[in-house]
């Protein structure tokens, strides 16, 4: 069974004036993901990267390694997070600008809108060199969208972009956060015919467990409501959807209520109260919804935001690559009835090494990460 394993990746390891204003000078990932400090028994911190070292994205020959790393795994390709807020302003967008305009890495790509804010809660507080909290805010307006699309349009047209059904793939990270999506999905559709493209695949990220329901009733974290969030994405006029099962898979091991109250009281947790162990996590990640046809699973190697956001976080403890490649491998039995076009898998993620999220070749397992997706796939 061919398997198609698309990694989302992270443009942030390079300077830019915003972080170097809000943050200090030279300010990236990696500035917060070497201060990191275990916090209990099993906590592995600070992350150390083998190969590729405390990398700059505006670097090609990095960015060609990666995408030589990427394909020795079997991964087809990445899926740059883009980040527009609206009015033409965006953040982060060197590093994918170089690799479209001088064609090199060639190695598939797509890009997924990171539609949020932007505000100095990514990183711990108390390493902010600003006041105030919002760094960039995110504006629709339906004049931007026909400018957002045609910022885009050379990478639809580029030859490496990735499609689904003979159309370019295009991920929105809160599709439900768009005012009017209907419009903004049937504008860029409209918009792809007139430039002559057959349409856009669209993709929508969600979690299949919240506090609340997509219709905005109370949930609680209600473990058996996946079909209700994957629906309410596809309603707006998306192809397709990005599962994410952590939040339920934590609601169940630590109740609803106790993830509630936990969420409500992360401001005087103790460190040692806001971790779980990887496997048990991951046995309840998926859910049946995931094998729909229109579903895309993502894969979670690991988990855990304390170099962003200290104790103040829930994070994974024990995990490794042979349990990694168990999750893909259950990950994969969702797929085997699906059509070959969407048999997809989105890798969460290929660097994100704030995040504690990443298969990159680290100091721990080397290329382990990797190994446990080329072994997975292989099989």
């Amino acid at each position: 069974m061919k398997v198609r394993v698309i990694a989302l990746y992270l443009p942030q390891f390079h300077p830019i004036p915003e972080n170097d204003e809000w943050w200090g000078k030279g300010f990236t990932e990696w500035t917060n993901v070497k201060k990191a400090k275990p916090l209990c028994k099993g906590h592995v911190q600070p992350r150390v990267p083998a190969d590729l070292g405390y990398y700059d994205l505006r670097d090609p020959e990095t960015r060609e390694r990666q995408a030589e790393l990427a394909r020795e795994a079997g991964i087809e390709g990445f899926c740059y997070y883009h980040y527009w807020f609206g009015n033409g302003r965006q953040l982060l967008e060197r590093p994918f600008n170089e690799v479209l305009a001088s064609g090199k890495p060639d190695f598939p790509f797509c890009l997924c809108w990171a539609n949020h804010d932007w505000t100095n809660k990514s990183w711990k507080k108390g390493n902010t060199q600003k006041s105030g909290s919002m760094i960039m805010q995110m504006q629709y307006s339906e004049e931007d969208h026909i400018n957002h699309f045609y910022n885009i349009l050379p990478a639809f047209r580029d030859k490496r972009y990735i499609t689904v059904d003979g159309k370019p793939l295009f991920a929105v990270w809160a599709p439900r956060n768009i005012p009017n999506g209907k419009r903004f999905v049937e504008l860029w559709q409209n918009l792809a015919r007139q430039n002559g493209l057959p349409g856009i695949h669209f993709v929508g990220y969600t979690a299949n467990a919240n506090k609340k329901l997509p219709n905005g009733k109370l949930s609680l974290y209600e473990t058996n409501k996946a079909s209700a969030f994957y629906q309410s994405v596809l309603d707006i006029g998306y192809d397709a959807v990005i599962s994410s099962g952590l939040t339920r898979a934590q609601s169940i091991i630590q109740g609803r209520l106790g993830l509630a109250w936990n969420i409500l009281t992360y401001k005087t947790r103790i460190p040692s109260s806001s971790h779980l162990d990887y496997s048990k996590v991951m046995r309840h990640y998926y859910v049946d919804e995931d094998a729909w046809e229109n579903v895309y699973p993502t894969l979670l190697p690991q988990w855990d935001r304390t170099p962003r956001a200290g104790s103040k976080t829930e994070f994974l403890i024990n995990s490794s690559p042979g349990k990694f490649q168990s999750t893909i491998e259950e990950a994969l039995s969702y797929l085997k009835d699906k059509t070959s076009e969407h048999r997809i898998l989105f890798l969460k993620a290929w660097n994100e090494w704030g995040e504690g999220n990443y298969v990159e070749p680290d100091q721990q397992f080397g290329h382990g990460w990797l190994d446990a997706i080329k072994n997975a796939i292989n099989e």
